[in-house]
């Protein structure tokens, strides 16, 4: 665990999968907003890099793999032993798995560790923002989590990860209904062609649908950003429920 900068900022925000990609992006952006963040992922080395990028808000690194229930625990007891509560969860870490592997040739290993990271982490932290979101004063928080365009239209061989993110959907939809006693408002970003690591290889050639290899236009990570710190800006009498940003000429409206 590693922790920089002492002052003290109004609004908190804890950024799983912060090591790269769209956690990364979204961290930047809200230590260049001045919010304070703590940043989860597996490895404490790409966490500090990721903080590099933006000397503005303090920041604080933990170690994390969501899938562990003690790692998120602790994830979140560090946040608010730092800087004493939580107002913001980008729920953002997440895999892929294997690509490219049929159904009937994906091992139960590699569905497992998808199912694990996608869901059950995304669960996990959820659960551990409600239990300090609640009792803490002011009461209330924002949990935004990060779903996908595959959780409305599958590529191929994408079971496992189509198979969580729709799966995400509902448990935003449940979240969000059972976080309005408490002041806790839930939304999801559905995200299509981020320029990240992950989406390299779209632009020399994605499977389609139609069996064809064809390559797809991508958007800048950083018009993520800036979408989901909107999101996370509201005040938590107003909620984006569902927001879907991608790369305007990627083949998705009508695809399949």
């Amino acid at each position: 665990m590693t922790e920089a900068k002492t002052d003290r900022q109004t609004k908190i925000a804890v950024v799983t999968g912060a090591g790269s990609g769209i956690g990364r992006a979204v961290a930047v952006e809200l230590l260049g907003a001045g919010w304070s963040v703590a940043l989860a992922g597996r490895h404490t080395d790409t966490l500090e890099e990721t903080a590099e990028q933006a000397p503005g808000g303090p920041w604080l690194a933990v170690r994390t793999d969501v899938s562990r229930p003690a790692d998120v625990d602790a994830l979140f007891a560090a946040t608010v032993a730092r800087f004493g509560r939580v107002d913001l969860l980008f729920n953002n870490a997440g895999t892929f798995g294997p690509g490219g592997v049929p159904v009937e040739d994906l091992p139960y290993d590699a569905w497992r560790h998808v199912v694990d990271t996608n869901l059950n982490g995304a669960f996990l932290c959820a659960q551990a923002a409600y239990r300090q979101m609640k009792g803490q004063e002011p009461r209330g928080g924002r949990i935004i989590n990060n779903g996908s365009i595959s959780a409305h239209t599958p590529r191929p061989h994408s079971v496992a990860y189509t198979a969580t993110k729709h799966a995400l959907t509902g448990l935003t939809k449940s979240l969000s209904l059972d976080g309005r006693p408490y002041d806790i408002a839930v939304g999801q970003i559905d995200i299509g062609n981020a320029a990240t690591d992950m989406t390299a290889r779209m632009q020399t050639g994605a499977l389609q649908a139609n069996g064809e290899v064809a390559p797809e236009p991508v958007m800048d990570v950083a018009d993520v950003a800036r979408t989901v710190r909107h999101m996370a800006e509201l005040p938590l009498a107003a909620n984006v429920q569902f927001a879907t940003v991608l790369a305007t000429a990627m083949p998705y409206v009508g695809r399949g």
